[in-house]
């Protein structure tokens, strides 16, 4: 049986501390966010020196016993609350009974730049939070090594770009605050080919594919949801791809055509002949 609540007041200071991280400015100055629901939480106690605190109700502290376990076992304090201190500290309208408390973990560019990666998706000039999120998760199903949010992008740790990625946030290195000049240049200086997503691109990604062309390193840039990329940021790039539309849908979103590139890339790059075919023995 799970103790009563411990933390009956959302006027606790530790309950007012985490209830400031939905702000910007109050992330930005403790390095802390918070992670909502058991997913994140579970993804968040695996990840290394990262989850500080949880917060449960007593029901989801029975119903989540193993994560409960898992937090406790990372290091991070444990505190039982009632539903209304887990409704004052969350930012969805109906809470799971989870919150945690985890400290920043994005990776400087230049460790992700030393790890030479295969396959990297930018997001330059992305400002809805929640397609920066499912981009990210894609990424991380698709297999890449790295994300990139540029200085133009959102920020990381908003709290519907976590919940967005549904745990994806954890599993690979994100770089934050790198200008898309700098991004482009770093990545082909690795030997990383750049190719920016536009719908309006002379290159067809059909075709991409059936001249063999990418299965080598690289690297997607996504733009802006509702006016693309900019054309000094096309410039920048070793191909512009448009994913081609063979039905009568005007577009595609950006997270659809962000998973369609990225696994295309990933089809090609394990395919014979491709940065990470296997020779057979």
């Amino acid at each position: 049986m799970v103790a009563a609540p411990e933390l009956i007041s959302p006027k606790s200071p530790r309950v007012s501390a985490a209830r400031r991280l939905a702000k910007r400015n109050f992330r930005g100055k403790e390095r802390l966010f918070l992670a909502e629901g058991p997913q994140a939480v579970r993804e968040a106690a695996a990840y290394s020196d990262t989850l500080v605190e949880l917060f449960a109700t007593v029901d989801a502290a029975e119903r989540y016993a193993d994560i409960v376990g898992e937090a406790r076992a990372a290091g991070a304090r444990v505190h039982l609350a009632d539903e209304d201190v887990i409704a004052d500290i969350s930012t969805t309208v109906t809470p799971q009974g989870l919150v945690g408390v985890c400290r920043f973990l994005d990776t400087p560019f230049e460790d992700i730049l030393a790890a030479r990666p295969k396959l990297v998706a930018v997001l330059a000039h992305v400002r809805d939070p929640g397609n920066a999120g499912t981009v990210l998760r894609c990424a991380d199903a698709a297999g890449a090594e790295a994300v990139i949010l540029t200085d133009a992008s959102v920020d990381l740790y908003n709290p519907k770009c976590v919940r967005a990625s549904v745990g994806s946030l954890f599993h690979l290195p994100v770089a934050v605050g790198v200008p898309v000049e700098r991004a482009v240049r770093g990545l082909k200086d690795a030997g990383v080919r750049i190719l920016a997503a536009d719908g309006a691109g002379e290159d067809d990604l059909d075709t991409e594919l059936d001249k063999g062309t990418m299965g080598t390193p690289s690297a997607w840039v996504f733009g802006n949801e509702a006016w693309g990329l900019p054309e000094e940021t096309r410039a920048l790039a070793d191909a512009v791809v448009r994913v081609p539309i063979h039905g009568r849908a005007e577009s595609l979103n950006l997270a659809t055509a962000a998973a369609v590139c990225l696994y295309a890339s990933a089809r090609a790059q394990r395919a014979v002949g491709g940065c990470r075919s296997v020779t057979p023995s």
